[in-house]
């Protein structure tokens, strides 16, 4: 419910006392985006034998959703300022759901790539408006903390999740169930948006969509995350992979130009250029080129040397995931708001390259208590740590006007970080495995075997190198507690200009 203000916007009603069963139903709709780009990769090998597609088509499962999901971010994020919150996030939820039922029931290869092209368009629409959900409805300091511990955990654990959960799906029934689940978890979401999400009701005119930079950054997020992709599969001396990245630049400038003269900018500069949201969108971008490094490398170990079964590798995760949680609650609760970000955003980034460096030490002996668990849980530790406080951060303070779009920053960082991290840890992988076998032929098996663990090692090493670079960085951009934003348990001040529910 809003209350009219003197101004004619509309004032925030008093907290309402659902606003823990909110948390849970945002939670549910970042947890269905978040495990979805891993749970599908664990179906992939009995989807390309059900559909009988080939490898090289077999890596368009997960471009599709990355193209769609990384170059619509913004723009859904700005969607769900204009149209209203509680609209959005059941519109969402509803387009993601019947996407993933409709990939499910696929019976051709073109038909599940269209499906995961349309889950990727309605998660860009679900992702930012399920955080900007979270950021207006928790606006007491300290429980805000809380809320964003539980939310970070979810973003960073929903990728191990996935893991378990495809495993699960794989083995016990079928690969479609891994996206027929996304409409159970829809189901019970929708429903809890409809009960808890509240709405509010602008009282003054309509901002208009800044179309042309909609437009132009759209097209710049796609010659990103396709000139990426197209890296990761051609290589990088691929002439297609420096267009689409000479595309991304261009049209990247040219959006950035226009949103200083725009009337109604889709990304209001001054969101991004405030230093310590900057140094969030920054820290949220490495963490997550670091963690595929993790969830991507640590997998095809598991089960390409050791021999784990999709279920085992998933289980081996949960002691990271614990971890995780643990951390984020830890963190945002208590150490966050004594420390602040400055503090505990490089913590995390160093506790995270420690356990990758301690990754590098395994080989096809080693054993997974303590070889594996030791350096897994570290990481989980580390990304609970650094995770949520940079979320929080991120979307602290911003305008009611704009937090759709300020979230979806959140997660435009971390699409493009994944993406980063997959090009270039594959390609530095696959470089490594290759100099390998050409300094020790023949390429007998045990060769072959011993290049795949020197790729891994080069994964892992470089990832520890994003983490690292990611904590100086983090330490020299974040603002001391006592300066800027604001992160302490103070009273909550008096309610707000809500423009958008």
């Amino acid at each position: 419910m809003t209350l009219p203000s003197p101004s004619g916007s509309a004032v925030a009603a008093p907290v309402s006392s659902r606003r823990w069963w909110t948390l849970i139903t945002v939670g549910l709709a970042q947890l269905m985006v978040v495990l979805d780009s891993t749970v599908v990769n664990i179906a992939l090998p009995a989807a390309q034998a059900d559909l009988g597609f080939s490898d090289g088509d077999r890596q368009w499962i997960i471009t599709a959703y990355s193209l769609a999901f990384g170059s619509l971010l913004l723009l859904g994020g700005r969607l769900s300022d204009l149209m209203g919150r509680k609209r959005t996030f059941i519109i969402g939820l509803i387009g993601f759901a019947a996407a993933s039922a409709l990939g499910g029931a696929a019976d051709s290869f073109g038909l599940l790539v269209g499906a995961r092209a349309l889950q990727g368009a309605f998660g860009a629409l679900l992702a930012p408006t399920a955080l900007a959900v979270l950021t207006t409805t928790f606006t007491i300091p300290k429980e805000r903390a809380r809320a964003f511990g539980v939310f970070g955990a979810i973003a960073g654990a929903g990728g191990a999740v996935g893991l378990l959960l495809g495993g699960f799906l794989t083995e016990q029934f079928d690969w479609r169930w891994n996206l027929y689940i996304n409409v159970a978890i829809a189901i019970i979401a929708i429903a809890g948006a409809i009960v808890f999400v509240t709405n509010t009701h602008r009282t003054g005119p309509r901002p208009k969509l800044d179309i042309p930079g909609t437009v132009l950054v759209s097209g710049a997020l796609f010659g990103l995350v396709y000139g990426l992709a197209n890296a990761e599969t051609d290589g990088w001396d691929s002439p297609l992979t420096w267009i689409m990245l000479a595309g991304f630049v261009v049209l990247m400038t040219a959006f950035v130009l226009w949103q200083r003269r725009a009337a109604h900018p889709l990304l209001p500069l001054s969101i991004v250029l405030d230093r310590n949201r900057a140094a969030a969108y920054a820290s949220v971008l490495i963490a997550g080129a670091g963690m595929f490094g993790i969830f991507l490398f640590v997998t095809y170990y598991l089960q390409a040397s050791l021999g784990y079964s999709p279920m085992q590798t998933g289980f081996s995760f949960l002691p990271m995931i614990g971890m995780l949680v643990v951390a984020a609650q830890l963190g945002t609760n208590l150490l966050l708001p004594r420390f602040g970000p400055k503090i505990m955003v490089p913590f995390g980034m160093s506790v995270s390259a420690i356990g990758m460096v301690l990754l590098t030490r395994l080989d096809l002996g080693s054993s997974y208590a303590p070889d594996i668990l030791i350096p897994l849980m570290i990481i989980g530790f580390g990304m609970g740590s650094t995770m949520p406080a940079a979320m929080q951060t991120a979307t602290l303070g911003v305008d009611r006007e704009f937090a759709g779009v300020a979230s979806a920053m959140v997660n435009t960082s971390q699409q493009v970080g994944g993406s980063i991290g997959v090009a270039l840890l594959n390609t530095l992988a696959a470089t490594a495995a290759s100099n390998y076998v050409a300094d020790n032929l023949p390429a007998t098996a045990d060769v072959a075997a011993q290049a795949a663990i020197q790729s891994y090692t080069t994964a892992y090493w470089w990832s520890a190198g994003f983490f690292a670079a990611g904590a100086v960085l983090a330490t020299f951009l974040f603002r001391r507690k006592s300066q800027g934003l604001n992160l302490s348990h103070a009273p909550a001040p008096e309610a707000e200009p809500v423009l958008a529910g």
